[in-house]
């Protein structure tokens, strides 16, 4: 196993995990700043108010992204298993 194919399997899980987390991190995101503005706007400044949205955007993009998101993982675990023989060498 060289340092390059090490470098390799690195990086294609990261780009895995990045893809993965993505769609969540982005609800997440764009609800915690809809909710910013609306409380800047109407100047309610309730620490409690930002959690319910942000937690209801996440739920739903898991909802949503769940069947991608396993097919990505499991592709990625199945190319993995797939080339053990290919690592032990």
């Amino acid at each position: 196993m060289t340092p390059e194919f090490v470098l390799g399997i690195a990086q294609q899980t990261l780009k895995i995990t990045l893809l993965v987390s993505a769609p969540m991190l982005i609800a997440g995101l764009v609800a915690g700043v809809l909710v910013s503005i609306f409380q800047a706007v109407t100047q309610i400044q309730e620490m409690t108010l930002t959690f319910v949205p942000k937690i209801l955007a996440v739920i739903t993009a898991v909802l949503f992204f769940a069947p991608w998101m396993l097919r990505l993982m499991m592709d990625f675990t199945t190319k993995i298993f797939t080339q053990i023989p290919l690592y032990v060498r």
